[in-house]
């Protein structure tokens, strides 16, 4: 376990198993002291395809001023969902201000999947908004839907070849993220996670077997996973490793959920991670 403080930059979900109440129960049960700064309140899961939402813009400017006057300071900071161009400018600016003080930073670009945006988000804003993000980070991890919209690439419906997969992830690392995962993506006809590790150089793929069911909150529970066994001093191909094999073990688990749209129930299956 470590005593290193991770401070999430995602929303806030009312009902629902996603984004912030994901990811901590994860990271808590890993040992990682955590800290919360939602971007939005959301009333339940986007899937449910009626929902409010309030972005705290106002709220996240207000924080990090209190924080920078009482010294506040995390090692670790990752991002997630960032309703506005607004915010990403400011949230990007503190992680650049922290990241000179030796802060880790982690950056989830979420804004689509399946070859499209998520209903309501306006491309050119929030792909800037991304962009900017990802300049600052020391590992992204876009899905390849996202990865396309960063990279200005085409979405290709039957995935890439392994150096279709190496020049996208290249691309990306041209923005300005250091190391970087692509989840989601088909390489050479397999499901994979394709990845670059600044640290060794490497490149790797990992296949994984996908499971023809859907779940809310997945990808912030990969998320969960990858950041905790980092921070525990894992190497980064192998913390996705285990992230791949715990968000498959838990969809495996709750595949036959009636209300698919609340989210997998983490707290009955934190052991398996």
């Amino acid at each position: 376990m470590t005593t290193k403080q991770i401070l999430i930059i995602n929303d806030l979900c009312s009902y629902g198993k996603v984004s912030t109440t994901a990811m901590l129960p994860i990271l808590s049960y890993l040992g990682v002291p955590t800290g919360i700064l939602p971007t939005s309140l959301v009333s339940n899961t986007f899937d449910y395809g009626d929902y409010s939402i309030m972005e705290t813009t106002g709220f996240l400017k207000d924080s990090f001023t209190k924080w920078k006057k009482l010294g506040f300071g995390f090692e670790a900071i990752a991002t997630g969902f960032i309703p506005s161009r607004a915010q990403a400018d400011l949230i990007s600016a503190y992680c650049k201000e922290q990241a000179a003080a030796g802060t880790t930073i982690f950056v989830d670009p979420i804004m689509g999947d399946e070859g499209q945006l998520y209903k309501g988000m306006a491309a050119e804003e929030l792909v800037g908004a991304m962009r900017e993000m990802i300049s600052v980070a020391d590992l992204c991890y876009p899905n390849y839907t996202e990865a396309c919209y960063l990279t200005g690439e085409g979405y290709k419906a039957g995935g890439v070849t392994k150096a279709g997969a190496r020049n996208l992830l290249d691309k990306l690392r041209k923005i300005g993220a250091k190391s970087v995962l692509i989840t989601s993506i088909d390489v050479d006809g397999q499901p994979s996670v394709a990845g670059f590790n600044h640290s060794t150089g490497e490149y790797f793929t990992l296949p994984f077997t996908e499971i023809p069911v859907h779940f809310p909150g997945t990808g912030d529970i990969f998320s969960a996973i990858l950041i905790g066994h980092i921070m525990n001093g894992d190497t980064l191909k192998d913390s996705t490793r285990k992230a791949m094999d715990g968000v498959y073990r838990l969809i495996d688990l709750n595949k036959d959920n009636t209300d698919k749209n609340r989210g997998i129930p983490l707290e009955k299956y934190l052991s398996i991670l």
